[in-house]
């Protein structure tokens, strides 16, 4: 396997929104905390950033100024990902010249398709598009797991270099590495995952829980690889009342409120997500 693109922990960047529109100024400082806070790499317009309730020169704008205000320092990695395979690489072909290391592209959802509809996208992708692809595997969002026999496939291409991979079925995703056969380098999904994933040979995650406390993913990561995984455990397991509360709720919905209450952007989202629920804010409020 050549070099992954990073190892330790990436950050699904939120994205800021005040008074309906995008916060930029609140972009620029949570990148820099990001960056303070260890964080290795940014996905920008990923699932989490809410591009899907953003328009084509919001989510271009959102990406540009991530990469300025990255300037170097680390790789950010865009969302191109769509159930339409057409919009995906009109994506890629807005972003690719912004500065970008990589690009995430989730497996189609609602139309969904079979293993060789998911074979033939990702490959029409990596055939009409410059930049390096992370898959991003996601069922509990998608309906759809992308197959450890679809994967092998995908490896004979080297524009895939990894995979995000979200689900909870630890024998399916140790037949995906097994199938990937070191051509492909594995992240996290899960933030409740990550020490078991750093045991079975991931470079990291991407994680969610970094947008509220970059450190502490980055330590619980970083401690692992260095040998103090007792270290790295206690994070993980002290960590998850935390993740338990960002995931009460659709994300973003929990981790843009408890970013608010941290002082860190807007409560803001875009219909049709809206505010956390009362009970939601108070599991926040004593996970925080």
């Amino acid at each position: 396997m050549n070099q992954p693109l990073f190892r330790g922990s990436a950050t699904a960047l939120i994205t800021s929104f005040e008074n309906g529109r995008v916060d930029l100024s609140a972009l620029r400082r949570l990148v820099e905390m990001q960056i303070e806070g260890g964080t290795a790499a940014l996905v920008s317009c990923g699932t989490t950033g809410e591009p899907a309730t953003m328009t084509a020169d919001e989510r271009e704008m959102v990406i540009r100024e991530t990469v300025k205000a990255v300037n170097g320092r680390i790789p950010v990695i865009c969302g191109t990902g769509s159930n339409n395979t057409a919009a995906v690489i009109e994506n890629e072909r807005r972003y690719r010249d912004l500065g970008c290391a990589a690009q995430l592209v989730v497996t189609p959802y609602y139309n969904k398709t079979t293993q060789e509809g998911l074979y033939a996208h990702f490959m029409h992708i990596a055939e009409n598009t410059e930049l390096p692809i992370i898959l991003y595997n996601v069922p509990g969002r998608t309906n759809l797991d992308l197959s450890a026999k679809t994967i092998a496939r995908l490896c004979e291409c080297e524009k895939f270099i990894a995979l995000k991979e979200s689900s909870y079925d630890l024998p399916g995703i140790m037949e995906k590495m097994r199938a990937a056969d070191g051509r492909l380098a594995f992240y996290s999904g899960n933030d409740d995952m990550v020490y078991v994933s750093l045991a079975l040979g991931f470079e990291g995650v991407i994680s969610v829980l970094s947008n509220v406390k970059p450190n502490v993913m980055s330590e619980l990561v970083d401690s692992y690889f260095k040998g103090d995984h007792a270290r790295s455990r206690e994070l993980q397991l002290d960590s998850l009342p935390l993740i338990r509360a960002l995931f009460s709720e659709v994300s973003p919905i929990p981790c843009k409120y408890a970013m608010a209450k941290l002082g860190l952007c807007q409560n803001e989202l875009r219909l049709p997500l809206i505010p956390a629920s009362e009970s939601t804010c108070a599991l926040m409020d004593a996970a925080l």
